[in-house]
């Protein structure tokens, strides 16, 4: 299945036990993502919006205050109601009783805020993980290239060498000897330039978790890995629980809580009073009390009823579309993984073994006389070219597994594997 596939994608990567020689040991792509999951600011930002959310959360959980109010009238007047001598003195208690369920609206729109917080984290989690799995791979990338280089190097030396011989020897001329040294040169120029890319590539890996320069000096990982993958159909059966369509989901939650408490503003709240008046006339107290209910609240809360009802609309709409981009973009990188899947291991299989074949024939051939130095020429660039076709080919389906594994939501795992010795 699929998780046991998830399991076996990206890289499989090498083993470190053995090689206790080694100094510093290669970062696994497993420590990779381990360092930017932990020291992050996105991920970081993400986590910290969360106590935000909680206290408003609180807050919508209150009822309206309780006020208490002091009034005094008929003071500091003239005739009869010069300074105090006819002040009423009132003390009240008023408040305000939600009425169309505006607590529980308040309630679920600040727990639906809370709750799209997990899905938009796991979706920036993913992608960032994507990122790191795609800048770790240009490491492996250019320590491959680096391997094929300095295979090319090695055979060219032999074709100096050789040349050198024969032109001692007086059996070839000297522009073979000069040719010779001059694709030994564009071999060693093709080994310094990927060395620069592995510079490159893990700089551009380390500032993920903060470095100023990269503190690994190598990476672990095999990009010719390539597993076998689920259908078409298998995979986008799980589109539907990836995080992207839980955060519009989240979305859709936030809305119709919107429209709710914007629904609940349609019954207006009624506002009462209780108070004790002193009169001053009389000495007296007596009881004051009083109600009342604002009009016209179903009128004022209309446009935001319709305008979450529109909002809440779109959503649905926003919902296909993302779907539909999620299987375009499904369809095309599952296309692109099987294609150069294909390529990488017909290239193994039948290409290479013929070339390497081949380029050996020629070497004793033209050691011996039998052929000419351009046909021995030509098999070791077609080696090194089918090597370097290999090479973009498997970086292709890695790169498509990698979005794959971004569109369903699965987890970015580096597999271990048994090392194998690269040509």
């Amino acid at each position: 299945m699929w998780l046991r596939l998830a399991a076996l994608a990206v890289f499989a990567v090498v083993p470190c036990a053995f090689a206790q020689d080694r100094s510093p040991a290669p970062l696994s792509l497993d420590d990779a993502l381990m360092r930017v999951s932990d020291t992050h600011p996105t991920l970081r930002l993400l986590a910290a919006e969360r106590p935000a959310l909680e206290a408003r959360a609180r807050a919508a959980a209150l009822k309206p205050p309780l006020t208490l109010g002091v009034d005094l009238e008929n003071a500091l007047g003239t005739g009869q109601t010069r300074a105090f001598d006819a002040a009423e003195l009132t003390v009240s208690l008023s408040g305000v009783l939600e009425r169309g369920g505006k607590l529980e609206a308040r309630r679920a729109l600040a727990q639906a805020n809370l709750d799209a917080l997990a899905p938009r984290r796991e979706t920036a989690r993913l992608d960032l993980l994507a990122e790191v799995a795609r800048r770790y791979q240009a490491i492996v990338a250019a320590q491959r290239e680096e391997a094929i280089a300095r295979l090319d190097i090695d055979q060219r030396q032999r074709a100096v060498q050789a040349a050198r011989a024969r032109l001692r020897a007086g059996a070839s001329p000297e522009s073979v000897l000069l040719t010779a040294q001059a694709q030994l040169a564009q071999a060693e120029l093709d080994r310094d330039r990927a060395r620069q890319a592995d510079r490159a590539a893990r700089l551009a890996l380390a500032v993920l978790w903060g470095k100023r320069e990269a503190d690994f000096a190598a990476v672990s990982g095999r990009l010719d890995r390539l597993p076998a993958l689920e259908s078409f159909d298998a995979l986008a059966q799980l589109l539907e629980r990836t995080p992207e369509l839980a955060e519009v989901a989240g979305q859709a939650r936030v809305q119709e809580a919107q429209l709710r408490l914007a629904r609940s503003e349609g019954q207006a709240d009624l506002q009462w009073q209780l108070g004790v008046r002193r009169l001053q006339d009389t000495d007296d107290t007596a009881l004051v009390a009083g109600l009342s209910l604002p009009l016209g609240s179903a009128r004022r809360a209309a446009p935001g009823i319709r305008a979450a009802q529109a909002d809440l609309a779109q959503n649905a709409l926003q919902r296909d579309a993302v779907l539909l981009q999620l299987h375009a973009t499904l369809a095309e990188a599952h296309g692109r993984y099987l294609t150069a899947r294909l390529e990488v291991q017909r290239l193994d299989d039948e290409v290479l073994p013929r070339l390497q074949q081949a380029e050996r024939a020629a070497e004793q051939a033209w050691r011996a006389g039998a052929t000419s130095y351009l046909e021995w020429a030509q098999l070791q660039g077609q080696r090194v070219t089918a090597l370097r076709r290999q090479l973009d080919a498997a970086v292709q389906a890695q790169t498509a597994l990698i979005e794959l594994q971004r569109l369903t939501g699965q987890p970015l795992v580096a597999a271990r594997a048994p090392q194998e010795p690269t040509p």
